[in-house]
């Protein structure tokens, strides 16, 4: 016999995504009936096997303030000390090649991440503030109700066949994408890149690789290790993020007609890889391989969605709508924007609002940001290798990053949709000026295939560049996110005009006020 109940939202899955938006629901509107639906049974394992253990600004303020999660993160997970770049492609001397990092820690905090430690806290932070979480159900199968009518969730749990009806209905069930794939939503985004990445239970103590001092002792602390290190090659990139737990993650992502999945997807093969491209990784690997804790590939692993949002009062988040790329890992701040717009929508429900017209325009500017992200990555693949170019685009990506996006979360203006409004243009303006110096990067490693002496680069040490990172936490009134909005539109212009002419493509002599911008020496 089916037993049914009822709730004024279902969430089916209970990871990150999932028990995320509960969590916010629950802070927005204590007085919610939330129930979550979870396949798996806590506690998980500290280190799951789940990618998404760096997180930047957006996914790092949405855990630590939107969601409350800030102490737990400070105790129980490691203080990221930033992106972390070594051009270090058949190399194992680290200090003779190019490196770009921070030499101290920048002020807005970051974290990286045990997926089962947070996801066992959040799991056990819902129930606390009374959130239903029933672990072991499996769904089965649902159906969407029409007009004003509940959707309903079969499932099985506890050994018997249930029913949840619902007024909302969100699916966080990852990669299985159940909606989408019942509704025939999925969307090739052409972006083709495949990834393969496993756990050691041990520390890979990057620091320790080499012995020369002053690399030694160029950063404060002389902790490198806490970084998400990028090791690039044509075609290519390799993550070592470390964990709490005391395991390392390791990952290889590469573009498909670069380097096929065919030679990586075992360990093993990975591991022969690795021997070719990035040595000193495998020479570390090899040494821990009794270590190896899990395997696990994906081909194509990015991906779209023709629909997150729906005025039927059914919705998408995290993996089960869109996946960009995990190069900048942009997976949590696309959970915390999605469950933004979730929670605004279930909010305008509530207050008897027609749902549909916000749904649209919610959606219209959830894929804008993600197109707009998603052109960072996309085609992008064969200047990771260039040592002169791929350090200038990174700084232009984190500038485009901060400047627009994270104004717009961290002073809680995603729905404002009077201020969106007002700077429509203004947003347009600092999205073409991204796309467009996506392609002059892409024409400048076309041109110089740059070289790669032995030097630190900081971006840190840009006083502009550190900046934007100090001011992201400041309180602003209206007329002050305005301002700050145009301010770095005004910046992100002057520093395209100082890329363009280092890039050699600047119709006109460089403008003092782009001359004066600092950069790297070999950009200047």
């Amino acid at each position: 016999m089916t037993s049914t109940a009822r709730c004024d939202v279902a969430i089916m899955g209970g990871g990150l995504a999932g028990l995320g938006l509960a969590l916010q629901l629950r802070g927005r509107f204590p007085d919610l009936d939330i129930r979550v639906l979870e396949r798996r049974t806590h506690p998980l394992p500290a280190a799951a096997h789940k990618v998404g253990e760096s997180t930047v600004e957006i996914g790092a303020h949405w855990l630590a303030d939107s969601l409350g999660l800030r102490g737990h993160l400070d105790a129980e997970h490691i203080r990221k000390f930033g992106f972390r770049f070594f051009w270090s492609e058949g190399r194992r001397d680290l200090h003779g090649v190019t490196e770009l990092g921070v030499r101290k820690v920048l002020p807005v905090p970051t974290w990286q991440i045990d997926r089962g430690i947070l996801e066992n806290h959040m799991a056990l932070e819902a129930r606390r503030r009374g959130i239903v979480v029933e672990e072991g159900a499996v769904v089965r199968g649902f159906d969407l109700g029409a007009d004003d009518a509940d959707h309903t969730v079969r499932y099985q749990h506890a050994g018997g066949d249930k029913a949840l009806s619902a007024r909302w209905l969100v699916d966080a069930s990852g990669r299985a994408g159940l909606v989408k794939r019942k509704l025939g939503l999925a969307q090739d985004n052409s972006h083709n890149a495949n990834a393969v990445w496993f756990r050691l239970d041990a520390r890979l103590e990057l620091d320790a690789w080499c012995q020369d001092p002053a690399w030694q002792g160029a950063c404060e602390p002389p902790e490198r290790w806490r970084s998400t290190n990028h090791l690039v090659g044509e075609g290519y990139w390799v993550w070592l993020i470390p964990l709490s737990s005391g395991a390392h993650s390791v990952g290889i992502v590469c573009d498909a007609d670069r380097h096929p999945l065919e030679g990586m997807n075992s360990f093993d093969k990975a591991l022969d890889w690795l021997r070719r491209h990035q040595p000193l990784v495998a020479d570390h690997v090899e040494a821990n391989r009794d270590a190896l804790m899990d395997f696990l590939f994906f081909r194509n692993f990015s991906y779209g969605c023709r629909q997150v949002f729906s005025g039927d009062r059914w919705a998408l988040t995290g993996e089960a709508g869109v996946f960009l790329d995990p190069f900048y890992s942009p997976g949590s701040d696309f959970i915390a924007i999605a469950n933004t717009y979730i929670a605004a929508l279930i909010g305008h429900d509530r207050a008897g609002d027609r749902v549909a017209p916000y749904a649209r325009l919610y959606e219209q500017l959830y894929f804008s940001f993600y197109e707009n992200t998603l052109s960072l990555y996309q085609d992008q693949y064969p200047l990771f290798g260039n040592a002169t170019v791929m350090p200038v685009k990174v700084i232009w990506d984190y500038a485009y990053y901060w400047g627009v996006l994270c104004v717009l979360v961290f002073q809680d203006r995603l729905t404002d949709i009077a201020l969106l409004g007002e700077m429509r243009g203004e947003l347009e303006r600092a999205a073409a000026l991204n796309r467009e110096m996506q392609a002059v990067l892409r024409d400048w490693h076309h041109r110089d295939g740059g070289d790669n002496p032995a030097r630190m680069l900081d971006q840190g040490g840009l006083d502009w560049f550190h900046a934007m990172n100090a001011r992201l936490h400041e309180p602003l009134d209206d007329a002050g996110v305005r301002q700050r909005l145009r301010d770095n539109l005004a910046l992100l212009e002057t520093l395209a005009a100082r890329i363009r002419h280092q890039a050699g493509v600047a119709a006109t002599p460089l403008p003092p006020a782009a001359a004066a911008l600092d950069l790297f020496d070999h950009a200047a």
